[in-house]
């Protein structure tokens, strides 16, 4: 039996062998180029609030207002945080106020569009679900149906940014 993946380690056996097989073949770049092969142009922290607000008055209008969503050059896959969702909570008056603040990784300026999706979609649904459980993923599909498959290739695509780090770096 192989090692698991590093990123893949959750997903089913023959799933992980075919994408180390792609590893091998030095073909984890095509594989994601095939799939996703137009980057996205929402490189400032603006563009990403208007973006992330547009999701959250499409699916999650109860939900609290956005006061700041930003690319983040602090978060990173070695700090196991992509994204960050926050409530700074401030006494304004004679009132608590409580401020929502998205953070996603620098990172994501450089993938497809569809991996940005996936993290802003997912840091959204934890303005209803705090947990990873049941509902939070269903949440996560509701607002982008497609996200279990953008969170595999996201994985990958971590993968092969690894492997071209260790060769590169």
């Amino acid at each position: 039996m192989t090692a698991p993946l590093k990123y893949l380690q959750h997903y089913p056996l023959s799933l992980q062998d075919k994408i180390r097989q792609l590893q091998q073949q030095n073909k984890l770049g095509d594989y994601i180029a095939q799939r996703y092969p137009q980057p996205h142009t929402i490189q400032t922290d603006k563009a990403l609030y208007e973006y992330s607000n547009e999701i959250r008055q499409a699916y999650l209008r109860n939900a609290p207002l956005l006061d700041k969503v930003h690319y983040d050059n602090r978060l990173s896959i070695e700090h196991h945080a992509l994204g960050l969702n926050t409530a700074i909570s401030r006494v304004q008056g004679g009132k608590l106020k409580a401020k929502k603040e998205i953070r996603i990784a620098s990172f994501f300026k450089e993938t497809p569009e569809e991996f940005l999706r996936m993290i802003v979609v997912h840091e959204l649904a934890h303005l209803k679900e705090r947990d990873h459980d049941k509902a939070f993923y269903q949440l996560c599909q509701h607002m982008e149906p497609s996200y279990h498959q953008y969170e595999f290739d996201c994985r990958v695509y971590l993968l092969w940014k690894n492997d071209t780090k260790k060769v590169n770096g």
